[in-house]
């Protein structure tokens, strides 16, 4: 997930775990401590990300594809960053590390705080179609939850609304309220959010500030926003397994001899119904890359009438047997070639540790997951005639093993 989010999420946790503890004895402490268990999960909820630092152990792209979401997003690294961060916050705030010595609850606090925003930065981000790899060195396996999309409102909306209405100061909350509905409004105008979806956030929104209003407890209503947030997550990963059933039975209508290896999806914000996916199909020797878009509903919402943003490459849309889904592009090429080319270049074998929908042409490589991102293909590798190995290759697995004969693929 992006920043913002872990941020604004872990901000909630925090302030749901002081509010869920028992009060200190004194005023002074009880706002040190509220200080420190907001500080503690949002800054949890963002450490790992610091690993965007060793970015320049490889070449680029290499350096970010194989290093962020890197050694830092595994169980096992957990506990030396929340013993990191515990040191960084017991050295450098004296009133913070004065409470911690003198308070049982703002001890167990800080613990549950720390854990709470390591254990949701992993699970975040395990939620798009980037993917984690959390149980590396014991198993590199990728996994991807391809049921959130990377920047995601409905957790603004549900964990911001209870967190604004919570300042003390009245123009800090009239300012936090009214920052959120107009920065939704500026990412619908500019076609990442559709109209529909604006509507149903503001409307959530309203309805968590107007409990508020009416003197429900800061607590309920985050524990709310907890709901809200684990009743969308439900709501999307059906909606991700739907959209990959529909995906698949489209490609094999078109095809009977298809044989699908995987379907990457990715989420459009706020809106269950509309999907785009990658899928990858082999008859082991050729392999075909097809991407396109689809929704649900297609009665109540045709896919060319998802957030056009997000839906660019559609301009030569071909119609599949399913309804709902629509091709916009589609790529094959040579299992053998590409074997052979991996076998002999490592720099390329070090992509293959991260690319999950393998394009290769003679000068090129690019994981079509990625296509039509906003900042262009991030993934895009170029192919040298006398590649220079990388300096540090991590041995994550390869998402496409199953093509390059060295066992199964994606989890």
């Amino acid at each position: 997930m992006d920043n913002i989010t872990h941020s604004v999420v872990g901000l909630g946790v925090g302030e749901l775990i002081q509010r869920s503890l028992p009060p200190e004895a004194e005023p002074a402490r009880q706002t040190t401590r509220h200080r420190l268990l907001l500080t503690a999960c949002a800054l949890a909820s963002n450490f790992p990300d610091l690993d965007l630092l060793f970015t320049g152990l490889a070449p680029a792209p290499l350096g970010y594809l194989l290093h962020h979401r890197g050694h830092t997003h595994t169980l096992l690294f957990l506990l030396p960053q929340a013993l990191l961060l515990l040191a960084l916050l017991w050295a450098l705030w004296p009133n913070a590390r004065a409470l911690l010595r003198a308070s049982r609850h703002a001890r167990r606090g800080l613990g549950v705080a720390l854990a709470a925003g390591f254990l949701l930065h992993l699970g975040m981000d395990f939620m798009n179609n980037y993917g984690v790899h959390p149980f590396h060195p014991f198993s590199g396996t990728w996994y991807f939850g391809d049921m959130v999309y990377i920047i995601e409102p409905v957790f603004w909306v549900a964990f911001g609304v209870p967190l604004a209405m919570a300042v003390p100061s009245r123009r800090g909350r009239i300012v936090l309220l009214a920052v959120l509905p107009v920065v939704l409004l500026y990412v619908t105008l500019h076609g990442y959010l559709g109209w529909t979806s604006f509507e149903a956030l503001v409307t959530l929104g309203a309805a968590v500030a107007l409990l508020r209003f009416m003197h429900m407890q800061s607590r309920r209503a985050l524990l709310l926003a907890v709901g809200v947030a684990l009743a969308y997550v439900g709501v999307q990963a059906s909606a991700s397994f739907k959209a990959r059933e529909a995906v698949t039975a489209a490609l094999v209508l078109q095809d009977p001899q298809a044989r699908v290896l995987d379907v990457a999806l990715t989420a459009f914000p706020s809106q269950p119904l509309c999907w785009s996916f990658t899928s990858i199909e082999s008859d082991g020797k050729i392999y075909q890359l097809r991407r396109g878009h689809l929704s649900l509903a297609p009665a109540l919402l045709a896919p060319r009438e998802c957030p056009p943003a997000l839906s660019e490459d559609a301009a030569g849309e071909m119609p599949v047997v399913v309804p709902g889904v629509l091709l916009s592009g589609s790529w094959q090429g040579s299992v053998a070639d590409l074997r052979e080319r991996a076998a002999s270049d490592c720099r390329l074998a070090a992509w293959l540790r991260f690319a999950r929908m393998p394009a290769m042409e003679l000068e090129q490589a690019s994981d079509l997951r990625f296509a039509t991102t906003p900042r262009g293909n991030f993934t895009t590798l170029k192919l040298a005639a006398r590649p220079q190995c990388p300096f540090s290759v991590p041995q994550w697995g390869m998402p496409r093993a199953d093509l390059l004969g060295e066992g199964p693929g994606r989890d």
